[in-house]
């Protein structure tokens, strides 16, 4: 690598605010300004604050929610109507 031109990647832990988890990487990025945690290695890093993480997202812990996609259609029908077939055929046949 050429030296000056890259950005320096050092060790940092991002936190995942909603889920109470960490983990200690590498990153380019450096930490949020004057926060620091110490891990468990007992060494003090600086820390990034994420929102979500894989730890607290639906899809990988498994707790996403189900749509109801029959009751939607059904609201809609109630709400505006059956659609009606414009072809002056039966529904489903080809013109």
């Amino acid at each position: 690598m050429k030296p000056a031109i890259h950005p320096p990647y050092e060790p940092v832990v991002f936190r995942d605010k909603a889920g109470g988890f960490a983990f200690l990487t590498r990153s380019t990025r450096a930490g949020d300004p004057g926060k620091t945690v110490e891990w468990e290695d007992g060494r003090t890093y600086p820390v990034i604050d994420v929102e979500i993480s894989s730890a607290s997202h639906p899809f990988y812990t498994g707790t996403a929610r189900v749509l109801d996609t029959a009751g939607r259609v059904e609201r809609f029908e109630k709400r505006y109507g059956r659609r009606e077939n414009r072809g002056g055929g039966t529904p489903g046949a080809a013109p």
